[in-house]
């Protein structure tokens, strides 16, 4: 049995505080960063796994940044920004973030800084079903005892923090309003899942930082690591979809909140079919009703004044995206079906509103190219970033909107969507976001591709 030989530690007490900060700083171990020095961690070559285009940016993990420029930095987006501004706030004086033990993965609660409301819920990348840090002990027994059972062959692994974020974006770009808003954050809390090795190095740099100001201000980070993963801002009054759908059945809604469900129903469903969402039960989406309260304006002298009542309002938040964007359509054990097609509500056809607000945009090629540069501009920032297998994502989504469109145009139901067979739509062309030119639309050929295989069990 082979041993490893750790290295003596150094006793801190023994340095002197009139020694050179370089000297102390080589005695201990540390690295000082320079101009001329490569961050640790950087690939020596600059182009990313299957990418035709050389990129400095596209190779530089997550966490090596400008030491001067924050990561969470959403110049853009005013709220946004200060509610992760907030939830920084709060963990600083110490109210954490609390883990969700629902769920497969690695999440967490995140409140304000009046360690009162909560402000969004965080999912670190390395927490998930398939990363190194998954702290459910249910989903590392599946991945050790039955692997082959384990995880969705049709999904890159460890991406679902980017799928979150997608959704979101592919949300607002048809204006659907239902993805609570959500993007990429680094945050770092000592309630998070981090390693014993993690924990120990955050420890010594901040005794040393204490007891020797001027080596801790060299550090670039002081503390637990930070983690990267997808911050969606909480919703309140909100309940899990299958409370009320069981509640409707006994107790059905009026005309005119139907109507509204309805419209907010299908725009659940062009959210899923578009990202292709391979998890979507009537458990990880919610509905809120706000029921009408009775509003009086009678008064002692007047009691015979009419009661004013205020309209019912209905809304549906799409959650727990995580399993979204396959690189291709499941063709192995299980279908993964959407479950919203077995509701009363998919049977009805496509109304004339969600036609009106869906249409103009996907039916427009340029438009769909956009969705595809911005959603290329949202994961090319993971350092696993694949540019073929991107590529085959994005030939879903075109499949799954030219579905859409042809579904819509001919006045089909939910349900027959879904039972429309499945193709991809791949361009000739590789480029996407800034480096794509005007020069290279003309060789954008489309090739559309069905599916030979089936998956195994088309119910589960």
């Amino acid at each position: 049995m082979s041993q490893t030989r750790s290295q003596p530690l150094i006793d801190l007490s023994e340095l002197s505080n009139q020694e050179d900060d370089d000297n102390v700083t080589q005695r201990i171990g540390l690295i000082l960063p320079n101009n001329n020095s490569r961050p640790i961690g950087m690939s020596s070559s600059s182009t990313p796994p299957g990418s035709p285009h050389r990129s400095d940016q596209e190779s530089t993990p997550l966490l090596l940044h400008d030491r001067h420029l924050p990561l969470n930095h959403f110049p853009d987006d005013v709220e946004y920004a200060s509610v992760i501004a907030s939830a920084e706030q709060a963990i600083e004086h110490g109210i954490y973030p609390e883990r969700i033990y629902q769920g497969s993965s690695g999440s967490y609660f995140v409140k304000s800084s009046d360690g009162v409301k909560r402000i969004g819920v965080f999912k670190p990348k390395d927490e998930e079903p398939y990363g190194n840090l998954n702290p459910k002990w249910t989903k590392y027994m599946q991945k050790i005892c039955c692997p082959c059972c384990f995880g969705r062959g049709c999904l890159i692994l460890n991406q679902g923090y980017l799928s979150e974020a997608g959704a979101s974006l592919v949300d607002h770009k048809l204006k659907l309003n239902i993805v609570p808003k959500t993007k990429i954050v680094h945050l770092a809390s000592t309630t998070f899942n981090y390693n014993a090795i993690d924990r120990a190095v955050a420890k010594t740099k901040t005794n040393i930082a204490d007891k020797f100001p001027q080596i801790g201000r060299h550090f670039h980070h002081v503390g637990l690591p930070l983690k990267v993963g997808s911050f969606q801002m909480y919703v309140e009054g909100y309940k899990d979809a299958e409370q009320w759908l069981r509640k409707f059945e006994t107790e059905p809604l009026p005309s005119s909140v139907q109507s509204c469900f309805q419209y907010q129903f299908e725009k659940l469903v062009v959210l899923d079919y578009i990202i292709r969402n391979t998890d979507r039960g009537n458990d990880n989406w919610l509905i809120k009703y706000d029921i009408p309260d009775i509003i009086s304006d009678a008064t002692k002298d007047n009691v015979d004044d009419w009661n004013m009542i205020a309209a019912p309002q209905i809304s549906i938040a799409a959650i727990d995206n995580g399993l979204a964007f396959p690189f291709k359509h499941p063709d192995q054990w299980r279908a993964y079906p959407y479950y919203w097609a077995w509701l009363p509500q998919a049977r009805l056809p496509f109304s004339q509103e969600i036609k009106d607000l869906v249409l103009p945009r996907i039916s427009d090629m340029n438009f769909v190219q956009c969705l595809c540069d911005d959603l290329y501009e949202l994961f090319r920032v993971d350092k696993g970033f694949d540019y073929a297998s991107f590529h085959k994502q994005m030939g879903v989504i075109r499949g799954q909107i030219l579905n859409l469109i042809q579904a819509m145009k001919d006045g089909k139901s939910p349900l027959q969507l879904v039972q429309m067979p499945v193709m991809t739509v791949e361009r000739r062309s590789y480029c996407y976001g800034r480096s794509r030119s005007q020069n290279s639309e003309g060789e954008d050929a489309l090739t559309q591709n069905v599916p030979t295989r089936a998956p195994f069990f088309s119910w589960c």
